[in-house]
């Protein structure tokens, strides 16, 4: 499978990145900065020359994602799916008054806007590959009964992420596009912290699993967990 990840350099996005590129896959990997990426990717850089493509993806920017476009159809000619793994969170533990309104518009340009751009302008590629699937990396943050008591905006943008996750299923059906919202769970990352109870290679193969199809989810709803189950709204 040809695949497109997001946030590839870091935490998850680099053990998505690893373990299909260990699987045979060939992978664009979207970062911020090639410089820092050819750095941080280079042992993979150098074992999977042929199928690992470095691509520099501000997930924020519409014309950076249009060059991605261009660059990925002249190189491949389609996509057989999309990981939308870039994310951030901050203003983690403000309360309400204490918001800085710019980082929750920013939050929201990076953790919902960003996937939704990447869909809209990646779709022709997708509708020309085999198998395909769109995998937007969410939370259990952005449930209703299961929301971070002081985390605005990281759970309000998920929170919106799985709507879009859920529009784009129904959207995409009759395509026989698979599109799910998945809840990595708890990782030892940046993000995560150093007690979370997850190793982000275990999810990351659980995902890929999910996009090769070798998960068959039954859950009507397209926010699942990493074994394919059914998320709570």
């Amino acid at each position: 499978m040809k695949i497109l990840i997001t946030g590839a350099n870091r935490g998850l996005g680099n053990h998505l990145t690893k373990m299909a590129l260990e699987k045979g896959h060939s992978v664009a990997a979207g970062v911020r900065s090639i410089k820092e990426a050819e750095q941080q990717m280079k042992h993979l850089k150098d074992q999977y020359q042929n199928t690992l493509l470095l691509v520099e993806l501000d997930v924020t920017s519409e014309q950076n994602i249009n060059q991605v476009v261009n660059q990925i159809e002249k190189q491949w000619g389609y996509l057989d799916s999309i990981i939308n793994n870039a994310a951030i969170m901050i203003e983690r533990e403000k309360t309400v008054e204490d918001l800085d309104m710019d980082k929750v518009r920013l939050t929201f340009e990076v953790n919902t806007f960003g996937p939704m751009r990447i869909v809209q302008h990646f779709l022709p590629l997708i509708y020309a590959g085999e198998n395909q699937a769109i995998i937007n990396i969410s939370s259990e943050a952005g449930t209703i009964m299961n929301a971070f008591p002081t985390n605005y905006p990281y759970s309000m943008s998920k929170t919106a992420l799985n709507m879009f996750s859920e529009r784009l299923k129904e959207y995409l059906k009759d395509k026989r596009i698979r599109v799910y919202a998945v809840h990595p769970g708890w990782m030892k990352t940046d993000m995560g912290g150093m007690e979370a109870p997850y190793e982000p290679e275990n999810t990351a193969a659980k995902v890929i699993n999910i996009m090769e199809g070798k998960v068959k989810s039954y859950s009507k709803i397209a926010f699942i967990d990493f074994n394919g189950r059914p998320m709570p709204l």
